[in-house]
């Protein structure tokens, strides 16, 4: 983990999601699916997950929450990565990338490299998603049932409050099971960033209770309870 500024280059609203490019150091660009904890100073009271959507210039580009008022020109304090990320093998082919219940920003940082190591890629998602590569195919969730029995990588991004309807749904098709590799980015706070064992961030696992902020916020399809 590394602590470090950043700066806040440009605001962007695109996919319906404020999103924010950030100059920072190499050392502290999340992979997709982890985060880093960002404030106006590192004790700052609420820190602000950022999470990777796609590379920058000297940086990464970040969804951000409508309620931080950041602005171009704004430097702020980053600590991190945290957590853990997605882990796309490298021998898959069809990966698809599903986005239950908000936009697909925190898996479009998944699309260059499936695309780099040749596989296909299905985005799966309700909302609208805009400067996509020519080769992503998009898809809304009633095709969820044929794109898990194609797929065999699959990425899932959920509110925790969601997760049990999401399982409920995805049981009821019976085809999770069928996937070689699923991959669950479970959404929720995570102010401690893995510091302190609040449990504001706890994940019901099939092995007892698991902390988003730092045995997360990825987990493997098999380890949800």
């Amino acid at each position: 983990m590394h602590t470090g500024t950043g700066r806040i280059v440009e605001t962007i609203f695109e996919d319906g999601q404020h999103l924010v490019r950030i100059h920072c150091p190499q050392n502290l660009i999340p992979f997709p699916g982890q985060y880093l904890l960002a404030g106006t100073a590192l004790n700052s009271l609420l820190p602000v997950p950022l999470f990777y959507t796609d590379s920058a210039t000297e940086g990464f580009i970040s969804p951000l929450s409508e309620l931080t008022a950041w602005s171009p020109g704004q430097e702020i304090a980053l600590r991190g990565p945290l957590g853990r990320g997605f882990d796309l093998p490298n021998s898959r082919r069809k990966v698809a990338l599903i986005a239950f219940d908000d936009a697909p920003v925190r898996l479009r940082g998944l699309i260059r490299p499936s695309l780099k190591q040749a596989a296909a890629v299905v985005l799966v998602s309700d909302s609208a998603s805009d400067n996509l590569p020519d080769e992503v195919e998009v898809q809304p969730l009633s095709t969820l049932a044929d794109v898990l029995t194609w797929a065999d990588y699959v990425a899932l991004d959920v509110r925790r409050e969601n997760v049990n309807q999401f399982t409920e749904k995805v049981e009821m098709l019976n085809q999770i099971p069928a996937v070689r590799e699923a991959q669950v980015l479970v959404r929720t706070q995570m102010p401690c960033g893995g510091v302190a064992e609040c449990g504001i961030c706890a994940v019901s696992l099939k092995s007892g209770w698991g902390m988003a902020c730092k045995e997360g916020p990825v987990f493997e399809w098999g380890e949800l309870a």
